[in-house]
């Protein structure tokens, strides 16, 4: 009878998490709930439809492209836009399989196609060369597309960026869905679950003040991931990874260079996303000792600080 007992653990199994399914949302609920006055939409060649926000004085000595993380959105940048538009033109967007953008069921995220967007909105806005600014994944997707388009470049900011070379062996400790996401059963099942259990702890994990973690943001989070198409997305088998990544691979950068880093970072580790400070010739390195995945959400006012005196010292008129 042992074959019984485990046929009826699997069905509990199955019916518990059948329970936990949730289904999408649409976008034009969660439009109604999280877009802004300042949200417009691109529509791309590719089926896309991107959503952007362009805010603060459009004749400002310097623009600031700003790319979000992981399962994040351009609400990230919020506190940024707030404290720095009044001086500087600030686009924020939201990558495909992320907040408000929209992507065809073909689509595949690839590092290329992740440098594509960036470069789609700001051939869009008839931008000038900016400085782009990304967060964690997105740092990636920054540096990338510095290496791609230096001539589009005045500058580059690296906060708690993703894609340092990690050494063979390294071990780290990821949030949950991180490790879920290596694994093909993990993708198969956060694709249809609820991400709400989930979020709470990896948000905390990420933010690392606890109080930062209200009911308001991790709403926000459930249920952008809960956008049609996006959890396909974000669990499906990622393209080609690109070129080897070496640590002089970043030698090749020439723009002035801002790198943050949160000493507390617990999903990508301080020593990495520092790394970039080495490598990349001249650039300046803020670590934020209390500071977390996220300094610019979770220390505003201080990194708004520092990104802003790093403009001014560094970024020539253009």
């Amino acid at each position: 009878m042992r074959w019984a007992g485990r046929l009826l653990a699997v069905g509990l199994i199955l019916v518990g998490l059948s329970a936990c399914v949730a289904p999408d949302l649409p976008y034009a609920e969660l439009e109604e709930r999280y877009a802004s006055p300042a949200s417009r939409y691109l529509e791309t060649d590719e089926g896309l439809r991107i959503h952007y926000r362009d805010e603060g004085p459009r004749d400002a000595p310097t623009t600031i492209v700003l790319v979000h993380g992981f399962a994040a959105s351009l609400h990230a940048w919020e506190p940024w836009v707030a404290r720095l538009s009044p001086d500087y033109r600030m686009v924020s967007l939201d990558l495909p399989g992320h907040g408000l953008t929209r992507a065809p069921e073909d689509y595949e995220i690839t590092p290329a196609s992740q440098v594509a967007v960036v470069d789609a909105v700001a051939g869009h806005l008839e931008l000038e060369p900016f400085v782009i600014a990304g967060n964690s994944m997105g740092g990636a997707v920054a540096w990338r597309y510095t290496l791609a388009h230096p001539d589009k470049v005045r500058g580059l900011v690296l906060v708690n960026a993703a894609g340092w070379p990690q050494a063979e062996g390294a071990e780290s400790g990821p949030p949950l869905v991180f490790r879920l996401l290596a694994n093909p059963l993990g993708r198969a099942l956060l694709r249809n679950l609820d991400p709400r259990p989930l979020a709470k702890d990896g948000l905390v994990q990420a933010y690392e003040d606890e109080s930062l973690v209200t009911p308001e943001l991790v709403d926000r989070y459930v249920a952008l991931a809960r956008a049609p198409g996006h959890r396909a997305l974000l669990t499906g088998r990622r393209g080609g990874a690109g070129e080897a990544v070496t640590p002089e691979t970043f030698a090749a950068i020439s723009a002035p260079t801002l790198v943050m880093v949160g000493a507390r970072d617990q999903v990508i580790p301080a020593a990495r996303s520092a790394g970039f400070a080495e490598a990349i010739p001249d650039a300046r390195k803020v670590v934020y000792p209390q500071g977390g995945h996220v300094p610019m959400e979770q220390m505003p006012d201080e990194s708004a600080r520092d990104l802003r005196a790093f403009l001014e010292e560094r970024i020539a008129a253009p």
